[in-house]
């Protein structure tokens, strides 16, 4: 990794929601490692434990406002700024109660709401509370894991409406709050960021037809996206931007 984020002079403060497993940790182990980054507050529902001094670990349940809003006022106790959050909780299933839906009919209230509540309200309403933390002069990223089948203009299959539907609004309201945190920090970036399939509890159900090329590690995964997240600038803010850095159309 050449640079964490590109213009960032000096080492940075970094936030990272979803770190107790699967992505989020690859990506919290990856920049605890890295000399460019000076602490990294490590969030989740349970606040994760890693053996770093760097890490600085935080109770957070990013479907819960209040939540939110405690754990921002946690890390503005120990540092004025964030030059890097990344976003990576997310709900496509939950036991029997909860499962991506194959036809209209299965469609429930419940279940949109559980999936814009965690993948579309929980973004957003998680920069609520940090744009105090991301109104400066340095250089700093927001990003969240988005997923490809959020694309309106690339769904072809059908299925999966809450899920769809859910990642289709935080690519909203990220694009939304791109052109909002660009004129309070012109070198802020937001980005919605698509993994790839990769071999986490999330994707593990619906694992049977992907290719082994195309269904990667945690760590694969996290190398890749720090990889795009450093190559970004803010000419880039507002984008949808996949693994390998390609855009995804909306």
């Amino acid at each position: 990794m050449a640079s964490l984020i590109h213009g960032l002079d000096g080492p940075a403060q970094v936030l990272i929601v979803g770190a107790s497993r699967g992505i989020g940790r690859a990506l919290a182990q990856a920049l605890l490692a890295s000399d460019g980054v000076a602490r990294v507050f490590v969030a989740a529902r349970s606040a994760p434990v890693f053996d770093a001094p760097k890490a600085h670990p935080l109770a957070l349940d990013i479907g819960d406002e209040p939540s939110l809003a405690r754990a921002a006022a946690a890390v503005r106790a120990r540092t004025e700024h964030l030059h890097l959050v990344i976003n990576t909780a997310g709900l496509l299933h939950d036991g029997e109660a909860l499962q991506p839906e194959k036809s209209v009919v299965r469609v429930t209230a419940e279940a949109l709401a559980a999936g814009f509540r965690v993948n579309a309200f929980g973004p957003i309403l998680l920069a609520k509370h940090l744009l105090p933390l991301l109104r400066h002069a340095a250089p700093c990223v927001f990003a969240s894991l988005s997923a490809r089948v959020g694309s309106i203009g690339d769904n072809r299959l059908g299925g999966w409406y809450a899920y769809r539907a859910a990642k289709a609004a935080q690519n909203q309201l990220l694009r939304t709050f791109a052109v909002e945190l660009a004129r309070l920090n012109p070198r802020a970036t937001v980005l919605a960021l698509h993994p790839g399939t990769v071999d986490t509890g999330l994707s593990r159900p619906f694992q049977a037809n992907v290719a082994a090329d195309k269904l990667f590690t945690p760590e694969y995964a996290a190398a890749r996206l720090l990889e795009v997240i450093a190559a970004r600038t803010p000419a880039d803010t507002g984008t949808f931007r996949a693994w390998d850095g390609q855009t995804i159309p909306w």
